[in-house]
């Protein structure tokens, strides 16, 4: 089964898909080896990992399909990856979406910020006119090759013209054909609770440590309504907090002293890395 596949099984199921944001390819594998549904590839942690950047946007198409390709190619769970706004006009979307798809993403996420975007916990953001988006949706739907490749529908129109007129939006993208709706940065309770009885497609949503939205369970999210939960940076928070730590300890012990169970073993990571089957290539070859 394909991965396009999986995710679409995984839409019409009746239990809320969770998946967490992975910086890099080791934390993904991470995060399947936990047995997590979905992992989710998103601009800001691709941007802080790889460039050591905010996410303003500063990753090129190519690097960031780069990165999903690289994702997709170590784990056999969907891999839902951040299009932005599609890196640019309607040109720009379709081949986002074909480079996406041809990477091995399961499915993309597309905003409708202005060109260059700012994450969507991030003061100051623009939104296109709907009907703009509208016509990047239809640039999408045209351009993917296969017919299971999901589409995500993200606004961040809160922010700027209020919950009324993100929820309106959500709407029209639904009605263009957008396979799942995300309202970004919801700020309450009440709107979180609001946004599923008024949007009529599967809906994503965004827990992120920090950020504007209330964090609420797995199981409250699915009560409420929505589809997909996403912890979409969580894994760079405790990456950085975990390297301080080790860092400190070194600078104050000239050691690493940190006790077991706060770190993973040599052997752990050698298994999660997949080493018995990279060095049995040529006993495995040898029997044939």
């Amino acid at each position: 089964m394909t991965t396009t596949r999986r995710l679409r099984e995984l839409l019409h199921s009746s239990t809320i898909i969770r998946s967490l944001g992975a910086h890099d390819v080791f934390t993904a594998r991470l995060i399947e080896s936990a047995g997590l549904e979905t992992v989710f590839i998103g601009g800001f942690g691709v941007s802080a990992s790889m460039l050591g950047l905010p996410d303003v946007g500063l990753l090129t198409l190519t690097e960031m399909a780069e990165a999903v390709r690289r994702m997709a190619q170590r784990v056999s769970i969907p891999v839902v990856a951040d299009g932005d706004t599609g890196h640019g006009d309607l040109h720009n979307v379709a081949r986002t979406v074909r480079e996406f798809e041809s990477a091995g993403a399961a499915g993309i996420l597309l905003e409708d910020q202005v060109t260059p975007k700012r994450c969507g916990h991030f003061q100051g953001k623009q939104v296109i006119p709907s009907s703009e988006m509208v016509l990047k949706l239809r640039a999408a739907f045209d351009a993917r090759r296969e017919a299971d490749f999901v589409v995500i529908a993200r606004t961040d129109a809160r922010a700027v013209e209020g919950i009324d007129a993100a929820i309106d939006r959500a709407n029209r993208y639904a009605e263009a054909g957008a396979d799942v709706c995300f309202i970004e940065a919801p700020q309450s309770r009440a709107e979180l609770e609001r946004i599923p009885r008024e949007v009529g497609k599967p809906l994503l949503v965004n827990m992120l440590t920090g950020g504007v939205t209330p964090i609420l369970t797995v199981e409250e999210l699915q009560q409420l309504g929505y589809k997909i939960v996403v912890c979409p940076i969580e894994s760079l928070l405790v990456l950085g907090a975990g390297l301080r730590r080790l860092i400190a300890t070194f600078l104050q012990r000239g050691r690493i002293d940190i006790p077991p169970g706060e770190m993973m073993t040599f052997n752990e990571i050698k298994q999660l890395l997949g080493l018995d089957e990279v060095l049995g290539l040529r006993e495995r070859l040898e029997r044939k």
